[in-house]
């Protein structure tokens, strides 16, 4: 019963949480100076009525008890145990079941410190719960920052007494007093480990985690603002998804396991119709079955998105699965070359097939899955593509839903068409050995593909073997060999003899053969950029240019950049420079095309090279962190994220900062942490970028005017 009551009080928290923004408990610190060398840490907790927090000492098994961490410091010692006060309460809890200490309205933690160098501020977090009689929110954190202050009017008779009363009933302001240094950076503490492994969830350390405390979406420096192609890029990835799904879809039509079924099943509903207007409207409901069957297929990604945003970029971010991608894909391959078959067992398929004897319209909803099941061969490839290419793109769950209507559209038209118009069938080509043709050219598309993904599990995990030059060699040797499949010089087990090279055949070849020379013209030497030349139609496949080994480069275009953020801003402060933070992924395809597209425009790149410090920052480096610096901390919403990798607390540090979750995302800033203008997305259009870096290097330049005025 008590675990069941804890539990309640959570999920009407969450629920609660998730209706609105509760924030019942309010935090100020601050620093008292009570004798010579010593100061008084003060920590207030205001609380809304109805609601508690709760003491440091209390029992496990009931609510998260409030943990003070005080990151150690040269400059000073702590003096004793911190002390509690406010509005206590000892009770028996009926809820938790169990004796507890709480604290209503007014909450104070004290910490007293001896120390040496005042000019240093005195930096820390707390970790609390908060419940009511109904309901409880997840456990959240607060860092602070305190700048010692010495206290003139301190009488020497009165140094050795302390003078916060912790237990004053005063109500406490709600104001918040800046507790940034100069810089506006905090580097919050690593906390103690837990005694007890079961609240392991609830160490919100944030090592290595940088929260800059003057950022403010809402109050930018400057409101100028741009043509963002954001939210248009978004929609055009979408649409561009779905003319790829519909693309593939008609792939699909092309190949053995679907192509001789078109006339089959046609032929099926208007024969055994007892009107031809029946046989047609039956033929669309078994095409918009066959709609409905591949739409279902993306329902579950979007049941794992409402879970995690983050989770579908983790999942196409995830090495071992690039991994099992390129693995699937070759094994698709060398099926599409006729080596082996693919199938789905043969009692699945029986089943969905004996259920067409239902009759009506259930009848015909199973022959859409029978088909769906008994072209898996086929289609099985063309829709893992899709997947994947839906799972590394910005739009997660959305593109993936609309590669599958595109897929599936493309797959349900023909049977509603040639049933509403039958005559077309006669123009339809026969079936023989073209049919092979289409599987192995698919075949070695996949092959192509496969590398791909093998490259996005390279550079996140840092191995360093799958650089440009072999990758560029691998595309290469498929065109060439797609070319001489073409040319007839290349055969395949399920191949027939070809006594002449088709026109379409032939036009296929030459195009291949193009292909092939296009590839080799990547390893042109770009003077401007001191790296191979960037192909544009291989943005976000291929690997970055830098990423060599014989023109090895750190940063796109051969800019001088950072990766960590505080080397990065330690340098802007030291000369005086704004701020380009660039949240970008190693796997992220739209990253790359802004790289080898957008920055090398002479206007962007002066303003990045000459006017910007540029800070790039990969949400998806797979490169663990130190051991003392893993960790698991919460977002501002509750929700909990494992720090593992640099790119997880990078990722943690974007959606924290700048409640955003996607790459690319461009903001600018000040060395000191303040926003100069509002960030954008994905922007392709290089005069918008070049106003976007304008706009933000003019609010810069007005910024310190003023500030000089001052």
């Amino acid at each position: 019963m008590k675990i069941l009551n804890i539990f309640l009080l959570l999920i009407a928290g969450f629920i609660s949480a998730n209706a609105q923004i509760l924030e019942p408990v309010k935090w100020k610190f601050s620093a008292t100076q009570v004798t010579e060398n010593e100061y008084d840490v003060l920590m207030t907790a205001n609380i809304d009525k109805g609601w508690y927090v709760y003491s440091q000492n209390i029992g496990e098994g009931g609510p998260v008890p409030t943990e003070v961490v005080v990151k150690p410091g040269s400059h000073f010692t702590l003096v004793g145990k911190n002390k509690e006060g406010g509005h206590m309460k000892k009770m028996y809890d009926e809820i938790f079941e169990m004796n507890l200490v709480k604290f209503s309205e007014l909450y104070t933690v004290t910490q007293r410190i001896k120390v040496t160098d005042i000019t240093k501020p005195v930096t820390g977090s707390v970790l609390f719960q908060t419940c009511d009689d109904t309901r409880c929110l997840p456990p959240t954190e607060v860092e602070f920052s305190v700048k010692l202050k010495p206290n003139a009017n301190l009488n020497k008779d009165d140094k050795k007494e302390d003078k916060v009363g912790v237990n004053d009933d005063k109500p406490v302001s709600n104001q918040e007093e800046d507790t940034t240094d100069e810089t506006g950076v905090v580097v919050a503490p690593i906390s103690p480990p837990l005694d007890s492994s079961a609240r392991q969830i609830n160490e919100a350390t944030l090592k290595g985690i940088y929260a800059i405390n003057k950022i403010d979406l809402n109050s930018p420096v400057s409101e100028c603002s741009i043509d963002s192609d954001t939210n248009v890029g978004k929609n055009k990835s979408i649409w561009n998804i779905f003319f790829l799904g519909f693309i593939g879809g008609l792939i699909a039509l092309l190949t053995p396991c679907v192509f001789p079924l078109i006339p089959l099943t046609v032929s099926f509903f208007t024969k055994s119709s007892s009107t031809a207007k029946k046989g047609v409207r039956n033929a669309f409901l078994y095409g918009f079955f066959i709609l409905a069957v591949y739409l279902l297929l993306s329902v579950p990604f979007h049941l794992l998105d409402s879970i995690n945003p983050n989770i579908l970029n983790d999942i196409s971010t995830n090495m071992w699965l690039n991994v099992a991608f390129f693995v699937i894909f070759m094994f698709f391959a060398f099926s599409f070359f006729g080596f082996y078959e693919i199938s789905l067992p043969s009692s699945l398929t029986n089943k969905a097939s004996n259920a067409e004897g239902i009759g009506g319209v259930l009848g015909i909803f199973f022959m859409a899955i029978t088909l769906a099941l008994v072209s898996f061969s086929c289609t099985g490839p063309i829709l893992g593509s899709l997947l994947a290419g839906a799972l590394t793109s910005d739009g997660g769950a959305w593109q993936l839903t609309s590669g599958m209507a595109g897929f599936g559209l493309a797959l349900a038209l023909p049977f509603g068409l040639f049933a509403a118009f039958p005559g077309w069938i006669n123009s339809l080509p026969k079936s023989g050995g073209w049919l092979n043709t289409v599987k192995v050219v698919l075949g070695f598309a996949e092959v192509a593909l496969a590398f791909k993904f093998l490259s996005n599990a390279d550079l996140v995990s840092h191995w360093g073997f799958l650089k440009i030059e072999p990758f560029l060699i691998i595309w290469i040797l498929c065109s060439i060999g797609l070319a001489a499949y073409l040319f007839g010089w290349l055969k395949f087990p399920h191949d027939s003899k070809i006594k002449k090279l088709s026109p379409v055949r032939l036009g296929l070849g030459v195009i291949a053969t193009v292909f092939a020379l296009y590839l080799f013209s990547g390893f042109r030497y770009n003077s401007d950029t001191q790296t191979f030349t960037s192909l544009s139609l291989l943005s976000g496949l291929a690997p970055p240019v830098g990423y060599s080994f014989i023109h090895p480069k750190d940063c796109p275009q051969n800019l001088n950049c950072f990766h960590d953020l505080n080397e990065g801003l330690a340098f802007a402060r030291e000369r005086n420079l704004p701020v380009f933070l660039d949240f970008t992924g190693y796997a992220c395809v739209n990253c790359r095309k802004m790289e080898e597209h957008v920055w090398p425009d002479k206007k962007v790149y002066h303003l990045l090279s000459n006017k910007y410090v540029v800070i790039s920052l990969y949400v998806d480096d797979k490169e663990e962190l130190p051991v003392a610096e893993q960790t698991t901390l919460y977002y501002s919403n509750g929700k909990p994220q494992k720090l593992v990798t640099k790119g997880d607390k990078w990722k943690y540090f974007q959606t924290q900062n700048f409640n955003n979750n996607s790459q690319p995302l461009y903001a600018l800033i000040k060395p000191d942490g303040t926003l100069l203008n509002t960030p954008v997305g994905y922007t392709p259009n290089p005069d918008n970028y070049v106003a976007f870096l304008q706009c933000g290097l003019d609010a810069f330049e007005t910024s310190k005017t003023l500030l000089g005025a001052k």
